[in-house]
């Protein structure tokens, strides 16, 4: 079975997909959101990609701020999920993503990317350390 985990923002989603066992995670590609609130185009690409990987299961991102509490994107998050679930019909668990997007970004400066260059990077590595730490939580309750 493999999961996706995505990244959502403003003006992007960050998506990366588990392994079929689901042990490792591996960044796919970050979709550019076209106008705020118009995700249409963006639900179409996250169905093209759940069916060519055959995903069974969606993990979101969910930005809580770093005292616990609840913002704005919150709410946000929240709308996305319930319209990605009607759109897939998938099951989608939020995920607390807090420190995902900082340890990206540090991954990127350590591997030498341009700061120029890392928008195009961080949403899908951020992605990638979201699924990542559900996918060793799911492997926790195992043992």
């Amino acid at each position: 079975m493999r999961i996706m985990g995505l990244d959502y923002g403003t003006k992007t989603v960050g998506v990366a997909v588990s392994d079929p066992l689901g042990i490792t995670a591996q960044g796919v590609e970050t979709i550019e959101i076209a106008r705020a609130g118009k995700l249409r185009k963006t639900f179409a690409r996250l169905e093209e990609l759940i069916k060519e990987y055959e995903v069974e299961h969606i993990v979101l991102g969910f930005p809580k701020n770093m005292n616990n509490t609840e913002g704005e994107r919150c709410d946000a998050t929240r709308d996305f999920k319930e319209k990605l679930e009607r759109r897939t019909g998938l099951p989608v668990t939020l995920w607390d993503e807090r420190q995902t997007t900082i340890s990206a970004e540090r991954i990127l400066q350590e591997s030498g990317v341009r700061r120029e260059h890392r928008k195009e990077y961080i949403d899908k590595i951020a992605a990638t350390f979201i699924l990542q730490g559900y996918l060793e939580s799911l492997a926790g309750k195992e043992e």
